[in-house]
């Protein structure tokens, strides 16, 4: 947009709000008390422009017609900082552009509508603009904005897609699964147009979009529907900007989950467990969540928001982010009490049936109950606005403990029947000092099968049993000379590599210092895990060759397991 096209304007009409602002214009509502008063700053109109519908905020020109431009230095230098402040405090990203006239500035920021359903509020105030004015909004106005349904998206006809649009091998995989899902292997008899009609991909002859995201080609999807895409990303670090590896997956959903989990899989670590006479291996990224983390995010995105459902991987970590925020009803605090209605739900009816995901409201409860019961971080939906769902899936520093701890209770206790995930996720949160979050009723019940006891210190708070403690410590050392967890973070770090002390004290910095590397790295010369090269300052040390060709998980459990029955007990 132009500085001329501005000029002709007009606010009422066109979504647009202008201020002069040449100097100090407030971003947070400024030194005033009174909230007539504090909502005239940049926040506040952000706010209001949501609520209307999304419109511009036009800063260096005047607000009477035809808009003579003034400049203005609001923001110069800083719009970056004002873009994610504006994110952290409303959870609208905004975008902007500078535009100049005789040296004068004008800076134009584009605000989005809220979604469908939701109020945007500043300080706890849903506001409105009202021509040139900007007022609280009236119950009634609020009313009627939290009444809003969002449409399906997926049952809207796709005017130009025929059934020779549809991929076959994705069709026969969705009748396969149909079959096998309703235990009725005729299903896979049925002709194409029957399926169709049957699963209401079809109707009155018209195919809508669900059809195009589930079984169309991909040049298709590519042509009417570009944003059904998935982007999958990997990166060996979070701080990295550029990508390692970067694939655009958009196939029709029955065949591209498949080959969105093989993308995944390939780089698919495990941390391994020893517990008794049984060795387990923890993949760092469970086929089963992932599935079903991916499937939620493309039923639950919205699809009028151009921008494409992305996964960023990292070695033990994985960020699935969707556009648009929870459904409506659902928000951070509810995600495991309230069922959830997605935006497309015919898309999400066709997967229930065909067994893509489970019914609707039990995929967040598998996430969380197999996450947790493989002793891994709790899933992280903190970074998730009203504009995005952001879902962090983290395996780091996996607590083996709590998985031999989980395993004994369902052996002893559950042995015919799983543990509930709300059962799963208590225990989890009086691990982490969380007890008071969690029901009575479970309290009760645990306490009554001794899997939890009360802290001594504290009557409202409790603990896990004492058989959590015992092996906890029985996990975290190895023989009298080592802890699993110093050993396991020294041999990490000399994994491919040949380190002196002083390199080695800055890789463990903050979890090792320079005396206690020196007396691990003594006992493992002596136990001939590591061999030293070159004397006195320039001493180098390395694995020996007998673990060269062992990577990552692997290589950290068999060094354990070898130490393990070297050492005295």
């Amino acid at each position: 947009m132009t500085i001329d096209q501005l000029k002709q304007l007009k606010e009422s009409e066109d979504h647009i709000e202008f201020k002069e602002a040449k100097h100090n214009f407030p971003f947070g509502g400024g030194s005033s008390t009174k909230q007539a008063d504090r909502r005239k700053c940049f926040l506040g109109y952000v706010t209001a422009l949501a609520n209307k519908g999304g419109g511009k905020l036009v800063f260096g020109m005047t607000d009477a017609f035809p808009h003579e431009v003034v400049g203005s230095d609001f923001g110069l230098h800083r719009m970056g900082a004002i873009v994610n402040d504006t994110l952290i405090h409303l959870g609208i990203r905004i975008h902007y552009d500078e535009l100049f006239e005789e040296n004068k500035r004008v800076l134009i920021v584009y605000v989005s509508s809220r979604p469908v359903g939701r109020l945007m509020k500043f300080e706890g105030v849903a506001l409105m603009r009202t021509g040139e004015s900007l007022r609280n909004m009236t119950d009634d106005e609020m009313f009627h904005i939290l009444s809003e349904q969002e449409p399906d998206f997926s049952a809207k006809t796709c005017s130009d897609l025929t059934i020779e649009d549809l991929d076959e091998s994705a069709i026969g995989i969705m009748k396969e699964a149909y079959a096998r899902k309703q235990m009725n292997p005729d299903f896979q008899t049925l002709s194409t147009t029957q399926i169709l009609s049957d699963l209401k991909l079809l109707v009155q002859g018209r195919l809508n979009y669900a059809a195009l995201i589930l079984l169309g080609k991909k040049e298709t999807i590519e042509n009417l529907l570009p944003n059904a895409r998935i982007i999958w990303e990997f990166r060996y670090f979070e701080s990295s900007i550029p990508y390692e590896q970067r694939q655009v997956i958009s196939g029709p959903l029955f065949v591209a989950i498949d080959d969105i989990w093989q993308l995944i899989n390939v780089r698919n670590g495990q941390t391994m467990i020893e517990s008794e006479v049984y060795i387990f291996g923890i993949m760092h990224f469970n086929e089963t969540v992932i599935r079903e983390a991916v499937l939620n995010a493309i039923a639950h995105r919205d699809y009028s928001i151009t921008s494409e459902v992305v996964i960023k991987q990292y070695p033990q970590k994985i960020k699935i982010i969707n556009p648009g925020g929870f459904p409506k009803g659902v928000n951070i605090n509810n995600l495991l009490t309230v069922s959830s209605t997605p935006r497309s739900r015919l898309m999400a009816e066709v997967m229930e049936k065909t067994g893509l995901v489970e019914r609707s409201g039990q995929g967040i409860d598998k996430i969380y109950s197999i996450t947790l019961s493989e002793g891994k971080h709790e899933p992280d939906y903190t970074d998730s606005n009203l504009f995005q769902v952001t879902l962090v899936l983290d395996s780091t520093n996996l607590d083996k403990e709590f998985y031999i701890f989980l395993n004994n209770i369902q052996r002893k206790h559950l042995p015919h029947k799983k543990l509930a995930v709300d059962v799963i996720i208590a225990l989890h949160r009086i691990k982490n000092n969380q007890s008071n979050e969690i029901n009575s009723t479970i309290l009760n019940w645990l306490k009554d099968h001794q899997i939890i006891k009360r802290s001594r210190g504290n009557a409202l708070k409790y603990l896990l049993s004492d058989e959590y403690k015992q092996i906890k410590e029985k996990e975290q050392k190895i023989g009298t000379r080592y802890v699993v967890q110093e050993v396991e973070r020294l041999i990490a770090a000399l994994q491919g590599k040949v380190l002196k002390i002083g390199e080695l004290e800055q890789m463990l910095k903050g979890f090792l210092n320079r005396n206690k590397i020196k007396y691990i790295i003594n006992k493992l010369l002596l136990d001939k895990v590591i061999v030293a090269e070159g004397t006195g300052r320039g001493t180098r040390y390395k694995l020996e060759n007998k673990f060269n060709d062992l990577q990552n998980d692997e290589l950290i459990y068999n060094v354990v397991s070898y130490l393990d029955q070297s050492t005295e007990p």
